[in-house]
């Protein structure tokens, strides 16, 4: 979903603020909750406690959408810093398995783990040529081998053929859409649909191939709306169905977590686990797994952070999620069961610990994040710090019981002037020439007013008539350039070709 919402050409506009979030700052929260997992969690040695960090890396993609979409940052929030948390969100949830599996591949290649000072040579020398079941996670060759695998395996297969494979399938149906509308060969049920059906395709082929279904299905959206078609044609259309299907899913991914939450390890003699250390683990990976990253180095993104203020809070809102759950079970197929790797205390302490430390930091992040936009909100609200009213644009009122929308104003009574939206087309004049009603979008430039010229229009529309409301600066002559002609003291064309939202 976060794919397509995004403004047209977004990743190429923004690939170094992109770059920026996928490697630097993904790299020290990484080794900033390793940090953390080591100061509180007993027992797990440092390769251990990589594997676990890794799991938790990227920022949930579910609940960083409910601080770049949702009412609070309509407010208060500016568009480019709530299109950077989306896209970060989306993008970094694919871009965590590097980590997870160059911690993997470390453990794995690591030259005659478990072996203590005293053992013999002939231990050592049976153990390299008839390895037991616990073995099964250990191949050795060190750490050349490792680095070789992780660059092949993981980057050149896992990471690169997921994007080029998401960019050809979302290229691919977004050629056929233009075929499809132009002919009028697809219905608004059908058309609306897109985003869902490349997800679930994406997410089988993806994993039958052995490559990112996660990072495939976001670079596969952004493909679909390069030019930023589908999402105008989309709003055209008042797609709803994707929102309904998405806040259906959250609730089945969220249900799912709760019930697999594994409660009684929170408290654990063989792990050493308890709630105290818990709440201390959330507590420093809270303040020191994102914020300080980001501090250091949002200034590198000046077209996205303005200030230390909203380094501030894109820091603070990096929540952990559902997509932690499935970095877990993925982890744990990358390892023998515990009772197949008896002997190696470093993987069977690791794999004890990686369930109740990753699914207790999901379940701290849900709680302290759900809770933060509204206590924020009351905090906003009773200081008086007042909503952005920039970047205007008219929205139809689908109902009289329907209310405004949040940091919107009345524009006439067909009409609310909503500010600060997050999800708008955003067509370039090179790629856009016409937008039309009874034809595909093609090339024009969709212009959007700003307060006071949004606000003036309104009026203006009011006084002409009771009809839905127009943008008369945004009437387009037909290519067959046809003359207008006046119904009504009304300027008329013989085809629509009026954009409207």
């Amino acid at each position: 979903m976060a794919g397509y919402q995004l403004p047209a050409k977004y990743q190429r506009n923004r690939w170094k603020d992109m770059l920026v979030l996928m490697l630097p700052i993904m790299t020290l929260m990484w080794l900033a909750t390793t940090i953390c997992i080591l100061a509180t969690i007993p027992k797990v040695t440092l390769l251990g406690a990589m594997v676990i960090a890794s799991c938790v890396t990227s920022t949930d993609p579910v609940l960083s959408q409910a601080v770049a979409k949702g009412p609070f940052s309509d407010k208060f929030v500016r568009r480019s810093l709530r299109e950077i948390i989306s896209s970060e969100a989306g993008a970094n949830d694919g871009f965590g398995f590097p980590f997870l599996m160059l911690a993997t591949y470390l453990m794995r290649h690591a030259e005659n783990p478990g072996l203590s000072a005293g053992s013999s040579t002939v231990e050592t020398v049976a153990r390299a040529i008839l390895p037991r079941a616990g073995d099964v996670a250990r191949q050795g060759g060190g750490i050349g081998v490792a680095m070789l695998n992780w660059l092949l395996e993981t980057w050149l297969y896992f990471v690169l053929m997921s994007i080029v494979y998401g960019a050809i399938v979302g290229t691919m149906i977004r050629f056929a859409l233009k075929f499809a509308v132009r002919r009028k060969w697809i219905d608004s049920e059908s058309y609306v649909l897109v985003p869902t059906a490349i997800g679930l395709f994406l997410m089988g082929t993806s994993g039958a191939i052995g490559t990112d279904d996660l990072l495939s299905c976001f670079v596969a959206g952004s493909a679909l709306n390069w030019d930023g078609e589908y999402l105008a044609e989309a709003q055209k259309r008042h797609d709803e169905v994707n929102a309904s299907i998405d806040v259906l899913l959250n609730f089945g991914g969220f249900i799912y977590l709760g019930t697999i939450i594994p409660w009684s390890e929170f408290n654990s003699d063989i792990t050493g686990i308890s709630p105290g250390r818990l709440f201390g683990l959330g507590a420093l990976v809270l303040a020191f797994r994102r914020i300080p990253a980001v501090l250091l180095t949002y200034k590198l993104m000046p077209n996205t952070i303005k200030d230390w203020k909203e380094a501030l809070f894109m820091g603070y809102f990096g929540p952990i999620g559902v997509g932690a759950a499935f970095y877990v079970e993925h982890a744990r197929h990358l390892f023998p069961k515990i009772t197949e790797a008896a002997g190696d205390n470093e993987v069977t302490d690791m794999l004890r610990a990686i369930g109740p430390v990753v699914y207790w930091l999901a379940l701290f992040s849900i709680v302290v994040h759900g809770l933060s936009i509204p206590i924020l909100n009351m905090i906003y609200e009773y200081m008086g710090v007042k909503p952005i009213q920039e970047d205007a644009v008219a929205v139809r009122r689908r109902s009289v019981r329907v209310p405004p929308p949040s940091n919107a104003v009345e524009g006439d009574k067909e009409t609310f002037i909503a500010f600060n939206r997050f999800s708008r087309p955003n067509l370039s004049a090179e790629s856009l020439s016409h937008l039309r009603d009874d034809d595909s979008i093609t090339d024009e430039k969709v212009r959007y007013p700003d307060l006071e010229t949004g606000l003036e229009e309104a009026k203006q529309n009011a006084q002409r008539s009771s009809r839905p409301s127009f943008n008369f600066s945004q009437v387009s002559p037909p290519r067959n350039h046809s003359r207008p002609r006046t119904i009504g003291g009304q300027v008329k064309w013989d085809q629509s070709h009026v954009t409207q939202e």
